[in-house]
């Protein structure tokens, strides 16, 4: 007859880590001030586009507008919500350099 065998596979326990520890082994955040900024604006160009790309309603549905096909609604208002989408990439890709704040503490020494 088979046999069964149980093993039991236990975890390496983690090391409790005191308080001033923990404040140390944090993580630097994802995003930094300036990339909420960044993307901000290109919510607020991409807003602005949609905007300039609405309009355009004709008196009345038996007359023909040529207001659909003006300038700011062909090339304008699709170039600022092509440039606001860039800027959200942009704003997610950045990531500025930190200042080392070691060595700042040792030139004040």
């Amino acid at each position: 007859m088979a046999q069964v065998v149980n093993v039991e596979k236990h975890a390496p326990s983690k090391p409790k880590l005191s308080s001033k520890e923990k404040k140390s082994s944090k993580t630097p955040p994802l995003f930094r001030k300036e990339n909420y900024i960044i993307m901000i604006i290109g919510i607020v160009i991409v807003a602005v586009g949609y905007i300039l790309l609405s309009g355009g309603k004709a008196p009345s549905a038996d007359v023909y507008s040529d207001a659909i096909f003006n300038t700011r609604r062909m090339v304008v208002a699709p170039t600022l919500i092509l440039v606001g989408l860039i800027t959200g990439i942009f704003a997610i890709m950045y990531h500025p350099k930190q200042k080392d704040v070691q060595k700042t503490e040792e030139t004040a020494e």
